[in-house]
């Protein structure tokens, strides 16, 4: 991990890479790519997003996660809010359609309750708000490698054939585009794993062209198939506050769940920022394997609300930060305030 410091700013941050991301999409409007074009950036992009996966095996550290086991606890609550209390509440959300959501918008709804949540700013705001990073670490890395296998499973049994063109066949593009990736970068992460670290910087790099080479294929496949007329400002007004809706919920469970729990504060800190998080990074490439050209609405609830749980957490982290300090519970001391970002 780098030793920079992230420094937040003041006001609510807009993501830069959200911008990029927006700006992408804004691209796929204009000049999307269709015919020949379509299939070359769609052949471009499955290889991306493998590409991906396998970076992803490559850089995590098997012994770490391991490490982290003793803190079984406060995993197995960050993996409930993830895999089950978040799917609950995408369930509930057919109670929207069709008078706030449309069907599609609610499958991207559900489709984003389904995925892992995020490691890098679930690192960065458990430590700003001085709570436990190592078990954040610990708990963001979990999360990822069980939304590997959980994620497709729950998409096959809650989207089913409403999840624009989820099938049986989507399993064997996951294990084949993704989880076949991750496992050749575990395998080889003992040979290449200096190497990626040293190249941290420009593998980044790597990582979000990757991410943003799925948007712009998933987009253009949502231009030209012509499903955009479904989408008016007023849903997207009600999808905005669905997922207000959404993430102040998940915040207050894992928080005053947390403390329900036993957990002591620097624990319930990392249980907050990692069990109500969802992973933009993992989710879009899922997207683009399960959904095929409605992938550009399944995506639309992620992205609006990786950017407001960007928002509403940086002003929680700073709250957080200026709470009297408690004795930690066991396992929960934090060696280092130092922010740090893959």
């Amino acid at each position: 991990m780098s030793r920079r410091t992230l420094q937040l700013p003041s006001w609510l941050p807009i993501d830069p890479y959200i911008l990029a991301l927006i700006g992408t999409v804004v691209l796929a409007a204009l000049l999307p790519a269709s015919g020949a074009a379509a299939d070359v950036a769609g052949g471009v992009s499955t290889g991306a997003v493998a590409f991906l996966f396998f970076l992803y095996g490559a850089r995590l550290s098997t012994a770490e996660a391991l490490d982290g086991l003793r803190h079984w606890r406060l995993h197995l609550t960050v993996l409930t809010c993830t895999f089950v209390v978040f799917p609950l509440l995408g369930l509930a959300s057919k109670g929207l359609v069709p008078h706030i959501l449309t069907p599609q918008l609610q499958g991207g709804f559900l489709f984003l309750c389904l995925i892992p949540s995020t490691i890098q700013s679930s690192i960065a705001f458990t430590s700003i708000a001085r709570g436990n990073v190592p078990a954040a670490i610990c708990a963001g890395s979990f999360s990822s490698i069980a939304g590997i296998f959980l994620t497709p499973l729950l998409a096959a049994a809650l989207l089913g054939s409403s999840g624009g063109g989820f099938s049986g066949d989507a399993l064997a593009k996951i294990a084949v585009q993704l989880l076949l990736p991750f496992v050749a970068g575990q395998l080889l992460r003992r040979w290449i794993g200096g190497f990626l670290a040293r190249h941290k910087k420009v593998l980044g790099y790597v990582d979000r062209g990757s991410i943003l080479l799925v948007v712009y294929t998933a987009f253009s496949e949502g231009m030209v198939a012509g499903i955009w007329h479904q989408v008016t400002p007023a849903r997207l007004a009600a999808l905005l506050g669905a997922e207000a809706v959404l993430l102040a919920v998940m915040l207050s469970l894992s928080w005053y769940g947390a403390k329900r729990l036993g957990f002591g504060r620097e624990d319930r800190i990392a249980i907050q920022f990692a069990g109500s998080k969802k992973s933009l990074a993992a989710g879009l490439p899922m997207a683009s394997v399960l959904f095929g050209a409605q992938a550009s609405l399944a995506v639309l609830p992620l992205m609006l609300f990786h950017q407001m749980q960007l928002m509403v957490c940086a002003v929680i982290a700073k709250r957080r930060a200026r709470d009297p300090q408690e004795e930690p519970a066991d396992g929960g001391a934090v060696e280092s305030r130092a922010v740090t970002v893959n």
